[in-house]
């Protein structure tokens, strides 16, 4: 199977998750590159450097967000991600992944322009299969 997304990103603190969902990618061969980060903070970081030194190329074209995070959570990512989106000409999907059953959360996140779907924890592997092939 090709590879179809060249750079996805993972947001999340949960070590556990992280290791399972690149396992999942690398055996499936959904992605060529997995780019992780702990918090939203240090993806915004991320972002804000990619746009100020012109290297889109490296932006990931997937994004699958936690909500509950330390430093940065991902309400706080998807706020100030926001105000940058429209200086990245990539298109990038955003998922929101998170544990949280709250019909609140689920519906919040999904009323964000930014975000293309939420997904609840644990995410299934036909689930990536659909959104990565």
């Amino acid at each position: 199977m090709p590879q179809n997304k060249e750079r996805i990103c993972i947001i999340d603190d949960d070590s556990i998750y992280i290791n399972l969902v690149s396992k999942i990618i690398e055996v499936k061969k959904l992605s060529e590159t997995i780019i992780i980060f702990r918090n939203g903070k240090e993806a915004m970081d991320f972002f804000l450097k990619s746009i100020e030194r012109d290297t889109e190329d490296q932006i990931p074209q997937v994004i699958f967000l936690d909500l509950n995070m330390p430093v940065m959570d991902g309400w706080e990512f998807l706020k100030e991600f926001s105000k940058i989106k429209n200086k990245i000409s990539e298109k990038i999907d955003l998922y929101v992944v998170s544990s949280s059953i709250d019909s609140r959360d689920i519906e919040r996140a999904k009323s964000i322009d930014l975000v293309s779907d939420y997904l609840s924890k644990p995410v299934r592997i036909d689930d990536f299969e659909k959104i990565l092939v």
